[in-house]
């Protein structure tokens, strides 16, 4: 397997435009630097103190942005280090992940927070690892 190296997953502050009408929070655009290819769009929802992980995509790259509520995230190289990122409405970035990191995620917003992965290519199950929660020693706390 390929050497992972944790440091090629890059934050990307993005912009709210906010009125007193509502707001536009800004995603992803093709012009952007981190852009790689369109696949699919879709949302994930979280529950508060909920654990998801965790699961190493061999070929997507996703680009993770938090629109509503506040996730962390849990990047894992395989050799047990860990890179830990905390975005959501409050600290608003994009999360873009290149293949093979495995990584999982943890609800702290109440009652939930939803989750859009913006990825290169369609979700193909084949394309996934998962492991047990318990198969990677991390204290999620």
């Amino acid at each position: 397997m390929a050497i992972v190296d944790l440091h090629n997953i890059t934050v990307t502050p993005l912009k709210k435009l906010l009125s007193d009408k509502g707001g536009v929070l800004h995603g992803l655009k093709s012009k952007d630097k981190e852009f790689v290819d369109f696949g699919e769009a879709y949302f994930s929802i979280i529950n508060y103190k909920a654990t998801k992980a965790w699961k190493m995509h061999k070929l997507m790259t996703l680009n993770l942005i938090v629109p509503y509520g506040l996730i962390k995230f849990v990047f894992f190289d395989g050799e047990m280090n860990f890179r830990e990122e905390i975005i959501g409405y409050e600290k608003y970035a994009r999360l873009t992940v290149p293949p093979l990191v495995w990584f999982g995620f943890y609800g702290l917003f109440e009652p939930h927070s939803i989750l859009l992965n913006i990825a290169d290519i369609a979700h193909d199950q084949d394309e996934i690892e998962l492991k047990k929660i318990s198969d990677i020693k991390y204290s999620w706390d």
